[in-house]
This record gives structure tokens, C-alpha cells and sequence, in this order.
């Protein structure tokens, strides 16, 4: 009997040695296993995430294959295009060459021009003071040249009384040698400008300081016309009034100053249009 009971005690510790022993191979095998299905996992999303990626990138890489062909076939037909237009390129640019050509034989008639004008002008201002060299007071007469204009300014007290547009028997002597050397260049016009001071002026006859500068230069002209015969188709009449004056109006000094009469000779205004408006050939 005691045997017996020995012998269950003994199997009973064997199996129980056996449960444990089996129990943890069987733990060992479970993490394991959670160990590879936890790697599997990462494995699958990273997979996941690699497909998505390249999905991305065929996506993109079939764009830029569109965007080629596109940009190709415009390539080509800009190519065609500049093919159709490079002799129409060409053509232009020689008809461009030929009028800047034509432009620089222009500009150099229109120096040319200028350079005879200016010449012509120093000629009758040098005329002019010759002319008028004796026997005048020359404070009361300027002679200037500006560009291509010759400008005469007298005094009034050597053709006017004041406050009157009759011309003084002095004023006759300056005028026919200005009708001189106008009447010696045919080819250009003469304007007669009538400028006054500002004090107001206003009688039976005047009306206004307007009015006395114009009826002065008008008195000018037709002396130039009938007694020394200079045609009256270069000839201008114009009144400034007091509104271009050379000095203050606040000294009767300065007002004597502004009151002048300018006699300005200058290309014919119709030949200098002519001759812009001439084409270069």
C-alpha cells in the first residue's frame, strides 16, 4: 500500500513538471508568434505606404510624359511658324535697313539746311550792322542771331512819338536800310512786331495797348512795302502788346525798354514745311 501511494505521489509531480514545462515553450512560442505578426504588420503598412507612394510618382511621371508631348508639339509648331516667318523676318529687316537709310540722307539734308541757314543769317545780321553802322545811336538798335532768325529791335523813340502808331521822319533813315538788306534776300519772310509797356492806353483812336501795338507794326509794314518795295507777301504784322516785355514795367526806364518795335527775318515758313515734308530718296 505505501508503494502504491509513492508511486501516485511520484506521477503526479511528473505530470506537473511536464504542464509547466510545456506551458512555457508553448509562452515562448506565443511571443515569438506576436513578435512576427507585429514585424508582418510593420511590413504591410510600410508596403502600403511604398505603393502609394510609387502610385504618386507613375502618376506624376504620366503627367510630365503629357506635358512633353504638349510642350513637343508646340515645339514644332513653333518651329514651323518661325520657319514660315524667317523670310518675312528677313524682308523686314532689309526694308528697315533701307529706311534708316533713307532717314540718315534725310536728317543730313535737314543739317545741311540748317548749317546754310545759319550761315545765310550770320550774313544778313553782319549786312545789317553795316548798314546801319553810321549815323545811328546803337543803344537804340539790337541785332541778334538765334538759331536761325535774325532779330532786329528798335527803340520807339527812333520811330514813334508816344502814344502814337505815325512813324517819325528818323524812323525812315533806319528803315530803308532794313528794306536794304531784306530786299537782298528775297527767299526769306519778315515779321514786324509791335510791343508796348504796360501803362494803359485808350483815346479816340486807341483803344487799347493791343491796338497801338498792332497799328505800329501795321505802320511798319506798309512803309517796307510802299516806300522801299519790299513784297507784301513776306511780310507779317503782328501786335504783343505789353506781354513779352524785356524788363520790369516799374521804372520809366524798363518801360522804355519794352516799348520797341522787333523786326524778325526767318526762313519762308512755307519752304521750311517743303522741305520737312520732303521724302528722302
Amino acid at each position: 500500500m505505501k508503494k502504491i501511494v509513492i508511486l501516485l505521489i511520484s506521477s503526479v509531480i511528473l505530470t506537473s513538471c511536464i504542464s509547466q514545462k510545456e506551458h512555457a515553450a508553448l509562452q515562448a512560442q506565443h511571443d515569438k508568434t506576436k513578435d512576427e505578426l507585429v514585424a508582418v504588420k510593420n511590413s504591410l503598412t510600410k508596403c502600403i505606404i511604398d505603393k502609394e507612394k510609387c502610385e504618386a510618382d507613375v502618376k506624376n511621371l504620366n503627367s510630365s510624359i503629357a506635358d512633353l508631348r504638349n510642350d513637343k508639339k508646340k515645339t514644332l509648331e513653333y518651329v514651323d511658324n518661325l520657319t514660315v516667318l524667317t523670310q518675312g523676318a528677313t524682308d523686314n529687316i532689309k526694308e528697315t535697313l533701307a529706311q534708316l537709310s533713307k532717314k540718315d540722307k534725310y536728317i543730313n539734308r535737314i543739317r545741311a539746311a540748317a548749317t546754310k541757314k545759319d550761315s545765310l543769317n550770320l550774313v544778313v545780321a553782319f549786312n545789317l550792322k553795316k548798314e546801319l553802322k553810321d549815323g545811328i545811336d546803337d543803344e537804340d538798335i539790337e541785332i541778334n542771331v538765334e538759331k536761325t532768325v535774325v532779330f532786329i529791335s528798335i527803340s520807339d523813340k527812333l520811330l514813334f512819338k508816344s502814344g502814337s502808331y505815325n512813324v517819325t521822319d528818323k524812323a525812315y533813315d533806319v528803315l530803308e536800310k532794313v528794306a536794304t538788306v531784306v530786299n537782298g534776300q528775297p527767299e526769306m519772310d519778315v515779321m514786324i512786331e509791335g510791343h508796348t509797356d504796360a501803362t494803359p492806353i485808350k483815346n479816340d483812336i486807341i483803344q487799347d495797348n493791343w491796338d497801338l501795338s498792332a497799328k505800329r507794326a501795321t505802320s511798319i509794314t506798309r512803309i517796307l512795302q510802299y516806300k522801299f518795295g519790299v513784297k507784301p507777301s513776306r511780310l507779317i504784322a503782328a501786335g504783343r502788346s505789353s506781354y513779352v516785355p524785356l524788363a520790369p514795367n516799374d521804372t520809366p526806364a524798363n518801360k522804355s525798354k519794352n516799348r520797341r518795335t522787333k523786326i524778325i527775318i526767318l526762313p519762308k515758313i512755307g519752304q521750311f514745311f517743303e522741305m520737312l515734308e520732303q521724302k528722302a530718296e
